[in-house]
């Protein structure tokens, strides 16, 4: 089982370098797989769109928390720390150009030594999206052409260069590099619907479910592996990430998550503010575990 971990956004420290800086060297110090951080590129206040996670439908965070963009808190981390992988989950690729995103998160992947995976959703904010400038009702087809034109300008396509027409978005003999140092980035695919396990099964590396009871999580993930078998793609190589929490996830849960087929476990610190506090609950967790326990 591999364990990720999100630093504690409702309590509003990701953008504090300092705080940030030492969660993230104690988290690699611990044997986290990786670190994880979330997007929103605006919140709407008032917003009439239903968040799909919480029984009220109201995301719980605070119109003013800070969520800093992603993929620039992961490289500043990335320089931070040496061997700790730096993902996303979720990045809203709905709020993305996909030839601009291609070269960023290559940018970051080559920097980083072939440290990044993405996890990618088509967002439920509906505001947020058309406000970067997208059409909400065809979020899931950009998704699936965006994840394309990417995985076209990270590819190695000689001297003709990568070319793309679709509905979205076109080009010809176009050259984006550096390129992937694993010549590929993972992209997971973050929801809790049957289209995202589809998505994953034919497109993705991976499903990260959201939300879901145990026997629903069981029919996304068939749905995911069957999907792909059906593309020709092989159904064993795509990965099962679930969410948790630190404070509530024992040996028990991780049996349970083995047991269900999951690969990973991204649990989110419930710490306050209080640096001392995260770095000690980190370390509790990687010993009950046996992972190390940290500088």
């Amino acid at each position: 089982m591999k364990f990720g971990i999100f630093p504690p956004v409702v309590s509003g420290v990701c953008a504090d370098p300092d705080w940030m800086s030492s969660f993230a060297v104690r988290a690699e110090g611990c044997g986290f797989e990786s670190i994880v951080v979330v997007e929103h590129t605006i919140v709407v206040s008032g917003t009439s769109s239903s968040y799909p996670y919480s029984r009220s439908g109201r995301m719980p965070l605070a119109d003013d928390c800070p969520i800093p963009d992603p993929l620039d808190l992961l490289a500043f981390l990335g320089a931070k720390t040496e061997r700790i992988g730096l993902a996303t989950g979720v990045l809203i690729i709905s709020n993305h150009h996909p030839v601009d995103l291609a070269k960023r998160v290559a940018t970051l992947d080559a920097l980083t030594r072939g440290r990044v995976r993405l996890c990618v959703g088509v967002g439920w904010m509906q505001e947020e999206i058309e406000a970067c400038g997208s059409d909400f009702a065809s979020r899931g087809r950009r998704a699936d052409e965006s994840i394309d034109v990417m995985r076209a300008l990270w590819a190695d396509s000689g001297a003709d260069g990568a070319s793309h027409d679709g509905e979205f978005f076109s080009f010809e003999h176009a050259h984006s590099f550096p390129k992937p140092p694993r010549g590929n980035v993972p992209i997971h695919i973050g929801g809790h619907s049957l289209a995202a396990a589809r998505r994953a099964g034919l497109r993705g590396d991976g499903l990260q479910p959201l939300g879901l009871a145990p026997d629903r999580f069981a029919e996304v993930a068939a749905v995911m592996r069957q999907t792909a078998e059906d593309a020709g793609r092989d159904p064993a190589a795509l990965e099962l990430t679930v969410s948790g929490l630190l404070a509530r996830t024992d040996d028990a849960a991780v049996d349970a998550a083995v047991a269900a087929g999951v690969d990973r476990m991204v649990l989110q610190s419930m710490a306050t503010t209080n640096l001392d506090e995260a770095l000690e609950e980190m370390s509790a967790f990687a010993t009950s575990i046996g992972l190390p326990s940290g500088p």
